[in-house]
């Protein structure tokens, strides 16, 4: 059951907070292990990809529909997030097919031909927000989305290149976007994880403009981005399993597709079976421990002594000083070592 939210607060920290078991719940499903490791079979992540296609082909008509609606438009910025043409050229890259024939291809044509009941329900339901009256939960949708594109999508952009031997940004280039204020010369230039925040910082700060203090507007957005985080999880849920699997793949902590849309506190250590370990239950290390650390300390300041005796009556400066200096170390280790034996 979801916690109660403080609809005072600005909406970037409602969303934050009131996703946070969604979000948790699609981090945790099985295809989304599977895509953030690298594990998927490529025609399976080509056809993850399609699926994609659909969803931002769907919402991002609708936000170009709607780009001066009020609650809209300060977040509305297609040439830095629109993403759909860049999943377009990646399919084609990782097809080696034309990017005008990739809708043609046989892996597309089966997935239209009976496209799974999540890819239909999550289309739908953006097609009916962009009919509507009021289409201000299309900002819900495009919150889950690029914000999770700008955070986890980073990590997962990492995998899938080492995974499929990519090379020079081709294939991958859904996961990237230039920098803010970016103009035509910059184009083409990879963001930096500065460069990243900003544009996160740009855009909630654009959200919680649009939203402004209207609290039934923030609890409607707030629903719409649990349904957005579900819509999400059901489609991980449609993955098809990879044809082998890692070895390393335990569950461990990683980076969802759809992690930290909002920066928030880095996720805990996994958990262990063992209990943690107690240094000293008591309030004070037992007495033999505390003679030996004792010793230790006597050691260390005879040790520091002799070497500042040494190297002041000695003169060991300079290159003959450093000759001196080394043979005297193989005399002091010597003896040492003479006296453990």
């Amino acid at each position: 059951m979801p916690s109660v939210i403080d609809l005072s607060q600005p909406a970037a920290n409602i969303l934050r907070q009131g996703t946070a078991e969604a979000h948790e719940r699609a981090e945790h499903s099985q295809g989304a292990k599977w895509l953030a490791r690298g594990e998927l079979d490529k025609e399976e992540y080509v056809r993850f990809l399609m699926m994609l296609w659909h969803i931002y082909d769907a919402f991002e008509r609708a936000l170009e529909q709607h780009a001066t609606h009020p609650v809209l438009a300060p977040t509305h910025n297609p040439g830095l997030f629109a993403r759909s043409a860049n999943i377009a050229a990646d399919i084609s890259y990782l097809l080696n097919v034309p990017e005008d024939s990739w809708q043609t291809h046989p892996l597309h044509v089966a997935l239209t031909s009976s496209p799974p009941p999540a890819l239909t329900q999550y289309v739908d339901r953006l097609r009916e927000l962009a009919a509507s009256p009021d289409p201000s939960r299309l900002l819900a949708h495009a919150y889950v989305r690029y914000l999770g594109d700008l955070s986890g999508g980073q990590f997962i952009r990492r995998r899938i290149v080492k995974a499929y031997g990519l090379e020079d940004g081709a294939g991958v280039s859904f996961y990237e976007f230039r920098p803010l204020g970016g103009g035509a010369s910059s184009s083409s230039a990879a963001s930096t994880m500065g460069d990243l925040k900003k544009i996160k910082e740009w855009y909630r700060d654009g959200m919680n403009a649009g939203v402004g203090d209207n609290t039934e507007l923030k609890a409607a957005i707030l629903e719409e981005a649990r349904l957005a985080f579900d819509y999400n999880t059901a489609l991980f849920d449609v993955l098809n399993p990879p044809s082998t699997t890692s070895s390393s793949g335990s569950d461990v902590e990683i980076d969802s597709p759809l992690h930290s849309p909002v920066e928030s506190t880095p996720p805990s250590p996994p958990a262990t079976d063992e209990d943690p370990k107690v240094v000293y239950e008591a309030s004070q290390p037992p007495a033999e421990e505390r003679l030996v650390s004792l010793s230790s300390v006597i050691a260390l300041v005879a040790a520091l002594s002799i070497t500042h005796l040494v190297l002041v009556v000695g003169g060991f400066t300079g290159e003959r000083g450093f000759a001196k200096l080394e043979a005297f170390q193989e005399w002091f280790a010597g003896i040492f070592g003479a006296t453990a034996a």
